[in-house]
């Protein structure tokens, strides 16, 4: 019985072997979709894309999202598609300007022709729609999955003519030490008015002296030597003192004036009623309005002239309307775009996306809040003398980094996520073009 068992246990032992073998060659394993596939970055209420063609390969807008998970260690793929019919029955694969690191980015240009493809006409507005696509292997597998559809708003802008309003930058800039260091950057423009040769600045300047002249350039310039308001050739520099001024230049007659002007926004839902100063507005010529961007908390506003209450309005009626001295406007927290229409008498406000400057050269990287930059036409954003100390700094939206702007190659150009940039101290004028995707930091001081 003995001599039986054992070649039994060793035939039976050699036939499981043989069975497991098998089995481990049959066993497939199969990729499946787990978990949640999204978005991870947050959108702007609006991309701007101008008429020219110089911008066509800067970064249009970036697509931030989390691995896809199937359920086993594989390689994934990513890509962008387009539905202009928005299930997606239509998908395109959208070409990219860099897909990596579970982000893509895609061209101005891109955007400008898929807009074109849905049938969006300058100068108006439409939705493009998007999804990522992940899947393992190669573009042919049928193992997929698709992140939640990703509607963006493009505007198409026209090439520009010149201004609505009917005003124009003028020849005639404001230069000196109180603006621009002696030209350091650009002057400050004159605008034109209904009067010939008469043109007015609205300028916000540091303690020093400025002059006036023509194309930026010392061919024609004017000063004033006995400090009397006339314009002289070649004269005196003026002595200027910080503070926010009206400059009004009248060539045809060889006089100036300087009056202090501004208009900001005070109240409990801003500042608690002028314990800090009021949110400046800032001139837009293209609409001949005051705007300014700022976020506001749950209480009240007013609008008022030059930090104090001899001159401002409020809204008795709620309809858009400004009434001098009239009633407190109730406001709710969050970021607004607010503009002044002195020529209708008239005011908005629109809830929106605001930009603004962080970072360990202007507030410790949030620990205060961000200086908000004031949107103008053209998608033009603008910050005047912010308060800079050694360090770095970016651009984001509402306080938030869902979205925000750097500049990787230490070249003037705005990269969605990009490098900080690095900053010396002092007294800046910033000015972000979204629409081409550049920016400026000029110091004053």
């Amino acid at each position: 019985m003995k001599n039986y068992i054992k070649p039994f246990v060793i035939i039976f032992t050699l036939f499981l072997s043989i069975t497991a073998c098998d089995t481990d060659d049959d066993l497939v394993f199969t990729a499946a979709p787990q978990g949640e596939f999204a978005f991870t970055n947050t959108f702007l209420s609006e991309y701007v894309l101008p008429a020219e063609t110089s911008t066509n390969n800067n970064i249009g807008v970036v697509f931030s999202f989390n691995d896809a998970d199937f359920g086993v260690q594989t390689n994934v793929s990513y890509e962008l598609q387009s539905s202009i019919l928005g299930d997606f029955t239509d998908a395109t694969t959208v070409s990219t300007l860099s897909n990596a690191n579970n982000q893509i980015e895609v061209s101005i240009g891109t955007l400008k022709t898929l807009a074109e493809e849905y049938g969006i006409v300058a100068p108006n507005s439409g939705v493009l729609n998007f999804r990522v696509r992940a899947f393992p292997g190669d573009t042919s597998s049928t193992t997929e999955m698709f992140t939640e559809t990703q509607q963006i708003t493009v505007t198409l802008l026209e090439a520009s003519t010149g201004s609505g309003s009917g005003i124009e930058i003028s020849s005639w800039g404001v230069v000196g030490s109180g603006y621009n260091n002696w030209g350091a950057f650009a002057d400050a423009p004159f605008y034109t008015t209904d009067v010939a040769d008469v043109y007015v600045a609205y300028v916000s300047l540091v303690d020093g002296e400025i002059k006036f002249r023509e194309n930026n350039e010392w061919t024609n310039d004017y000063g004033d030597d006995g400090a009397d308001g006339t314009l002289d050739a070649g004269g005196s520099n003026i002595t200027v003192t910080e503070g926010d001024y009206k400059i009004t230049l009248d060539i045809a007659n060889g006089t100036y004036t300087m009056e202090e002007f501004s208009w900001g926004v005070v109240g409990s839902g801003y500042n608690d009623w002028g314990t800090t100063p009021d949110a400046k507005f800032t001139y837009d010529y293209v609409t001949n309005t005051f705007k300014v961007g700022v976020k506001l908390t749950d209480g009240e506003i007013k609008f008022r002239k030059n930090n104090d209450w001899g001159e401002d309005f409020g809204d008795t009626g709620v309809d858009g309307t400004l009434d001098d001295g009239g009633d407190n406007i109730t406001v709710t927290a969050g970021y607004y775009a607010i503009t002044l229409d002195f020529e209708n008498g008239t005011y908005t406000m629109e809830e929106t996306d605001i930009w603004g400057i962080v970072g360990s050269g202007y507030n410790d990287w949030g620990a205060t809040p961000d200086f908000s930059l004031t949107p103008l036409s053209n998608d033009i954003w603008v910050a005047e003398i912010v308060p800079i100390v050694d360090g770095e700094i970016k651009f984001r939206v509402n306080e938030d980094w869902g979205t925000d702007y750097g500049d990787t190659g230490v070249d003037g150009t705005l990269d969605g996520g990009g490098d900080n940039i690095a900053v010396t101290a002092g007294n800046y004028r910033i000015m972000l073009d979204l629409a081409n995707l550049t920016y400026e930091l000029n110091q004053v001081n």
